[in-house]
């Protein structure tokens, strides 16, 4: 089958991976409502295209924290990518680095930040789980620094593990020829069986549920990386990033992994972009499955986007290739949708090219 969007990866994906790792990837918390949402809420969203504009030429390079970047693309920080592929990690900062932009490398990442650096050039950023043992963390983030990684996303949604049905189900757990390749040496690498998700014990056991705004200062103590608040999902959230002297905002609900029922990321974009006041640069994270999707965050204040499942999913499918192919998909479509718009440069993009079913909101109906 000719794949001619990013969607069409699961499925094969799905034919390819063991139940475990798919499930691990593809699901959601508890009723999955979000997981639903996070897709669904994009198509709430109208073009209010403009016309007869010369489009002969357009621009879609950005700068995200002072890096140029070819398109506000780029890549989420998913975990255990060696369950998808054996090149894992290294084919994903490979195929990011070819397509100009951004890659985010978990803390759970079956590839260390070393490894990941050792690919060649590229711009990179490390997704940071804080631990209850803070010189595993200091260490984990001089690490990150020294192998030149640009930025911190600070993933502040996780102080326990969200219910994920199908991982208790199937007794989710690292496959025993892998490890938690920046954890290695530390005995925190591996990941014991449970009578129910691997994972959630594994967070159990070791993620800080005390984690709080006081951590955020912390980290800036022991590094001059920028540090990105990521799993923000109000304004008032938005305003104590700001004050804590975050770089810039993720706005994320954890792939609906987390919390169900918190609204899809392109619901809570505005509320987010309108408390940061331009201070700091927010991005959306999640459910971006067309470059439409990518379009209408852009409209609704968004300064990029990441991309999460559609990269293991491809990954799974057909390896580097696949995901250097999501990527080109993304950007194409993206421009597509900029010139059928009346777009030239990402700075044309208004809230006025777009129309929400919030903006209108219809009567009640009556009985």
């Amino acid at each position: 089958m000719e794949i001619t969007n990013v969607t069409e990866y699961e499925a094969v994906a799905k034919e390819k991976l063991p139940k475990m790792v798919f499930d691990y990837y593809a699901s959601g918390a508890e009723d999955q409502w979000t997981l639903g949402e996070n897709k669904f809420a994009f198509s709430r969203i109208l073009f209010r295209p403009r016309i007869l504009i010369d489009v002969s030429k357009i621009d879609m390079t950005t700068t995200v924290l002072g890096f140029k970047i070819s398109m506000p693309i780029m890549i989420a920080p998913t975990a255990m990518q060696k369950m998808a592929h054996p090149e894992g990690e290294y084919a994903t900062a490979r195929a990011a680095s070819a397509a100009g932009t951004i890659m985010t490398l978990s803390s759970w990442a079956t590839s260390s930040v070393e490894e990941v650096a050792s690919t060649g050039p590229g711009i990179r950023f490390f997704q940071l789980y804080v631990y209850k043992d803070r010189k595993v963390v200091a260490q984990l983030v001089r690490r990150a620094e020294r192998a030149g990684f640009k930025a911190i996303a600070l993933t502040v949604d996780t102080p326990r593990l969200g219910r994920r049905e199908a991982d208790i189900k199937n007794r989710f757990t690292l496959p025993p020829f892998l490890t938690l390749k920046n954890f290695e040496g530390l005995d925190l690498g591996k990941m014991d069986m449970s009578n129910d998700s691997g994972l959630a014990s594994y967070v159990a056991g070791q993620i800080d549920r005390s984690l709080s705004w006081k951590d955020v200062k912390w980290l800036q103590t022991i590094t001059k990386l920028p540090i990105l608040v990521k799993g923000v999902l109000t304004a008032e959230d938005t305003r104590l990033a700001v004050q804590a002297g975050a770089a810039g905002i993720i706005v994320s609900n954890h792939g609906a992994r987390q919390l169900d029922y918190v609204p899809a990321t392109i619901m809570a974009l505005e509320e987010v972009v309108k408390a940061a006041q331009g201070r700091v640069p927010v991005f959306l994270d999640g459910g971006v499955r067309r470059g439409t999707d990518v379009f209408k965050a852009l409209a609704l204040g968004a300064s990029g986007i990441f991309i999460g499942r559609p990269v293991v999913f491809s990954l799974a499918a057909e390896g580097e290739a696949g995901v250097r192919k999501v990527l080109q998909m993304l950007h194409d479509e993206f421009e597509l949708s900029m010139a059928l718009s009346g777009c030239r440069s990402l700075n044309e993009i208004t809230r006025n090219h777009i129309m929400t079913d919030w903006d209108h909101p219809r009567p009640a109906s009556r009985l």
